[in-house]
């Protein structure tokens, strides 16, 4: 059975949720976002293959569910306006940057939302009231926000959140928060004036941090420009044309060097290899320290959809040099 437009179901703290809900907003697609919780669960169950959000219910009652895949079957819907930047080896380098936000992004998120009590507090809170019965009094909401809390604290190891992680984690984000700073000066958005993919990716999960208290607190005192971006993909719109690769070098080139070729691409290829060996956690040197984690599937699969896009683009003038410039050829190539 058909149903009236789109229906986004997510969460205000669900980075991929809001990744798709600002979407959704730039191509000006109609939809209805509707929040988890108990109100929309049978009609979430009805469409959910997994019960992960987001998940977004199309006209014709087809539930897709992944933020990447739903923003590529929209955008080869609705081409115009692009996310796509017109010089192929730039929207490689932005499928890459989005690929490096969902996966490793992610883990300056989780982190600071789960380690520091205040922002555990604060998150839990929120959550609590979105999912708890309608009627709820204080007391039951306190109680549901303790059993979030109860749940999500012990799964930062799924994110290698831990005392020997918390240095290299927290250490990633102020480089980017410091790359981002300066490379907004003088652009709106990280590939020019109009958003890009790349964006979608980094900033649901930098929305994420500045939601909550201690991440919040850095980002509105030392990083004006950057806050001002996170308030501009609220709503993203066209403001200008796409930049070149030499006039945006200095900025996503960091990104790609420190962030993407320093920590993703080598994480996720030991990931890809513990995987292959059978191997419940692994341990790989970045930054000069130890960084381990439990072994996850689905980041196997992630990089092997960066390396087949990556196999598609690779024919793109300048792309490899720029790759090889900034470290992540060697990790892209088969």
């Amino acid at each position: 059975m058909a149903v009236s437009g789109y229906r986004l179901f997510g969460s205000e703290l669900s980075p991929y949720s809001v990744k798709v809900r600002s979407y959704l907003r730039f191509k000006g697609i109609e939809h209805e976002w509707v929040p988890r919780g108990p109100n929309s669960a049978a009609e979430f169950q009805k469409y959910a293959k997994l019960p992960l959000i987001p998940l977004l219910v199309t006209p014709e009652g087809t539930g897709l569910q992944d933020s990447t895949p739903i923003i590529e079957a929209l955008e080869a819907k609705t081409p115009e306006p692009s996310i796509h930047p017109e010089d192929p080896a730039l929207r490689f380098l932005s499928e890459l940057i989005e690929e490096y936000a969902d996966e490793w992004g992610n883990k300056s998120m989780f982190h600071y939302r789960w380690s520091y009590p205040a922002d555990a507090e604060s998150a839990s809170r929120r959550i609590a009231n979105q999912i708890a019965p309608d009627g709820s009094d204080e007391a039951a909401v306190a109680k549901t926000a303790e059993g979030v809390r109860g749940r999500m604290i012990p799964r930062l190891s799924f994110v290698g959140s831990s005392a020997g992680t918390k240095d290299t984690i927290e250490s990633s984000l102020r480089r980017i928060l410091d790359t981002l700073e300066m490379h907004f000066v003088g652009r709106k958005y990280l590939f020019g004036d109009r958003p890009a993919l790349a964006d979608l990716g980094m900033w649901g999960q930098l929305y994420e941090c500045w939601t909550d208290p201690t991440p919040k607190a850095l980002i509105d005192e030392l990083y004006p420009n950057t806050w001002r971006w996170i308030e501009r993909m609220l709503n993203p719109k066209v403001e200008g044309g796409w930049d070149t690769w030499s006039s945006m070098r200095w900025g996503i080139g960091r990104l790609l060097d420190t962030e993407v070729a320093g920590l993703f691409l080598p994480w996720s290829t030991a990931n890809t290899v513990a995987l292959q060996g059978g191997q419940e956690q692994f341990t790989v040197m970045l930054d000069g320290k130890p960084f381990t984690q439990q072994t996850q599937k689905y980041h196997a699969r992630s990089l092997s959809e960066i390396k087949r896009k990556y196999q598609a683009a690779k024919s793109a003038p300048g792309l490899d040099a720029i790759l090889n410039e900034t470290g992540c050829l060697r990790w892209l190539e088969d």
